[in-house]
Parts: structure tokens; sequence; C-alpha cells
């Protein structure tokens, strides 16, 4: 039996996100990459592995899979798993990564990973699985013929109606299903707004700080952002005007501005219409979270006044369901239905039309409007309890915004530490954060971590989580 040194197999993290047997698979790749293990080298044995870090054998034997069928090892037999002889030829010690998922540059944006505080994800040990497994099996089981032919490209019908229903009751905006269209997310929804009413070199005011992902889009779409700074009130329209007075549109999020959560003012919101309807420019509303706010009832959406027709609605179920439906949508003025359609067309965009059916069968039967609530009420008690638990381990290094709603928190680094520096360490030890830094260009915009707080379940394991921030400070 070969004998590890502690260094190759080091102890590994039971409060982690990352599964266990996917640290073992970590840290085995890391020190086949870096020739510790060289090919030829036997590995330990699952049972030798088991009884050294005291885990089940069927976690080990999951680990040794995946070194398997990735081919870092091979079994012989009564010989011994051994390292893939000739590995190295192909696959050279300095390009070889440990698995572990860093904080990722801005271009790749969020990880598709689950780690202590990473932002974008809902409560996933909350959601309702028992339901929506048995709503999958009912449309299975009922499925025809035309099920299974090509989506719908505007999106299915009667998910286009739950919608319209819904944003009608809970959101003030008065529509037709005809004017909702089914993306498969928020960039999807602003490449096909893109296509159907700008042309290339046309102006774009977006929020600054804001989602990097937008000015990312503007900039691949070919149109010329303008950055206008945000402030206690949201974005500051009098800038956008004075800057780019005649720019083709807007991207803003009025319910809980992108990152900082402030709510855009009732002036500024008047006047954001009224410069769209004198000039002719397109308002687009990204309602990522409205739902979540906390201090009192959800506010109307910016739609709900649009009395001249300028403003285009986006909205998602990343943040209420969950990511992996990749199922988003739109709202249009009536006017533009039909260009919107020919657009569509052409573009081919339609989703799932299974995941859009349970979507349906969730909303129809009302599990939708019942979960929100539930989350409402879970995220308000969740945002208290971090607050509570990282003011108690890091209160003397950060200050925490008051913030009426949103998924996530803006923790203000005192001193002059920086936040990406610390966003970097963080992702180097399995946390996640975002740097504030990253959010915001040509201004500062101040050192704070973004964090979620969505799927930290305690005080006790916020207050953990930040004692682990703190000796990386």
């Amino acid at each position: 039996m070969v004998k590890l040194k502690r260094t190759i197999v080091s102890p590994l993290d039971p409060t982690a996100e990352t599964p266990l047997y996917r640290q073992i698979y970590e840290r085995l790749v890391t020190v086949i990459a870096d020739g510790t293990l060289k090919p030829g080298d036997r590995i330990p044995s699952a049972r030798a592995l088991m009884t050294e870090l005291g885990l089940a054998r069927g976690t080990v034997n999951t680990a040794y899979e995946l070194l398997a069928a990735e081919g870092y090892v091979v079994s012989r037999g009564q010989a011994g798993t051994i390292v893939t002889p000739g590995l190295r030829a192909r696959i050279p010690t300095r390009e070889v990564q440990p698995k572990l998922k860093a904080v990722p540059e801005a271009p790749s944006f969020r990880p598709d990973s689950i780690l202590p505080f990473q932002m974008g994800l809902p409560a996933l040990d909350m959601f309702p699985r028992k339901i929506w497994a048995r709503l999958g099996a009912n449309r299975i089981r009922a499925m025809q013929a035309f099920d299974l032919i090509h989506p719908p490209v505007c999106g299915l019908e009667e998910l286009r109606g739950a919608i319209a229903t819904y944003l009608q009751v809970a959101r003030g905006i008065k529509c037709a299903p005809t004017q909702v269209f089914v993306t498969s997310g928020y960039r999807q929804s602003i490449e096909l707004i893109s296509h159907a009413l700008f042309h290339a070199g046309d102006q774009v005011w977006y929020e600054n700080p804001g989602y990097p992902p937008t000015r990312q889009l503007i900039g691949m779409l070919n149109l010329s952002g303008v950055p206008i700074q945000v402030d206690e009130e949201g974005i500051d329209v009098a800038c956008g005007i004075e800057l780019a007075p005649r720019a083709r549109a807007v991207i803003v999020t009025p319910a809980h501005q992108s990152p900082l959560s402030v709510t855009l003012s009732l002036p500024r919101r008047l006047a954001l219409l009224e410069w769209a309807a004198r000039n002719k420019g397109w308002v687009i509303e990204d309602d990522y979270d409205g739902e979540y706010r906390y201090v009192s009832r959800p506010l109307p959406a910016l739609k709900s006044l649009d009395g001249n027709e300028r403003v285009l609605y986006a909205g998602t179920f990343s943040k209420v369901l969950m990511p992996s439906l990749r199922l988003a949508y739109l709202v249009v003025p009536d006017t533009l239905v039909e260009r919107f359609e020919q657009v569509v067309q052409t573009l081919g965009t339609g989703t799932s039309h299974l995941v859009q059916a349970m979507v349906t069968s969730f909303m129809r039967e009302g599990h939708f409007a019942r979960h929100i609530q539930r989350m409402r009420r879970l995220y308000a008690e969740r945002r208290d309890a971090t607050v509570a638990g990282l003011e108690s381990a890091l209160g003397s290094y950060v200050d925490i915004d008051a913030q009426p709603g949103g998924m996530h928190l803006i923790l203000r680094l005192r001193g002059r530490r920086s936040d990406r520096r610390l966003v970097a360490r963080m992702g180097e030890n399995g946390l996640y954060a975002e740097a504030l830094s990253d959010w915001g260009e040509g201004r500062q915009v101040g050192s704070a971590l973004l964090v979620g707080f969505t799927n930290v379940d305690s005080q006790a394991t916020a207050a953990q989580l930040g004692k682990r921030i703190l000796a990386l400070m």
C-alpha cells in the first residue's frame, strides 16, 4: 500500500459546500498535476483512504470513479490503482488547475457552484422539490406528440397567460399574454430588444455601479454604453440627460438597484418616463428580484406607471425558483408585439416545452405565489440572522448597509483594505463574494464585499463564516 503524505490528501472541510467526494477528487488531481504523484505511481486503496480520513467507503469510491472516468487513474486489479501512464504528456503540470471554484473574472461572472455567500442563488434548501417532481411527472404522463416538436418561439401560450395574470396581480402591470415573450434569461431578453429596436452605435444609458454583464452585453451588441451615476435615489436622470440626451434607451433596476439595493425614487421614475416619452427612447426595466422587499410591501413596477408605452419589462424565474430553469420573460408595449414576433421567428429563441409546462402548472395551482410569500418571510429572517452573525465576527472591520430588500448584503470594508484582494483570498479558501469595485467604473464606489445571504441558514453559521473571512483579512 502506498502511504501518502498528509499534504497530499489534506484534511477535508465537512462544513464546505463542496461535497467530500469532490474534495478528495480535487486534492488528488492537484498532486497528480504538480508531479507529486507521477504516471505509474499507485494511489491509496479506497479502504486505506477511507480509514485514514474517517469516511464512508462510498464517498471514496465516488471520488475514485470520477478520477477514472476523466482518465487520471486506471485500475490494475489486485495490483491496485495507478496514475495513468503517459498522463504527463497529455496534461502538462502548469496547465492543470485545481477544480475548486475561485471567484471568476468578470467575463465569466457567476460560477456553476454552490459556495457560502454565493450571489444569484435562491434558497435551494427550501425549494418544494416534491411538488415540483409531482408536477413534472404529471406533465410527462400527459405528453402528446405535439409536445415533442419544437417549442413555440414566443413561449408556451399557457405560460404567457399565467405570467400576464401574475404580473397584473403582483406587480401592477396591465398586459395581454401576447405581450409576453419567454426567453432563456436576462441576456437573451436584452439581445432580443437590441435586435428589435436598436442599430449599431446607438447610445444606451446604464447604471454605474451596475450589473457587470449589462455593460458587457452593450459592448458585444455594438451599442455605445453611457455609464450614469447612481446615488441614494437611484440612477441620476439629470446626469443622463446632460451626458447623452438623445440616447435610445436606458437599462435600469428600479426596485432594488443592482448592486446598491436603493429604490428609484418617484420623482426619478417620473423624470425617466418623461425623458423617454419626449425623446422616443426606451426604458428597459430589469426587475430581477422586485418581489423581495422586507420593510414594506413590494413596490409596483416602473412599468405600471408607463402611460406612454415606453417601458419594456424584463423578469426572471432564476431568483424566485432556480437558475437551472434558464427561463425568463419580457413584456413589450402592445405597439411592438408584431416587431418582436418577427425578430423571435428569425432568432428561434424557444426554450424547453416541458420546463415551460411545469412552471405553468406551478403558477396555475397557486404554488408560485405561496412560494414567493414563504421566501419573502424566510429571506427576511436569514438576512437579519446573517447581519447579526457577521457583525459579531466582523463588527470592527466592516459596516453593513441597511437595505430595504434584495438577496445580498453590502459589507463596507473599513480602513484601506482592498475588496478585490479579499475576494480573491476568499475564493481560494472556498468562500464567495464579489468586489463592489468590479461593479463600478470611472469613479470610486468604495471598497466593499457583496455577499448573498439566501442560503445562510442561521446566525451561528453566519458567525462561523465571518470568522473565516476575518482570518483572511
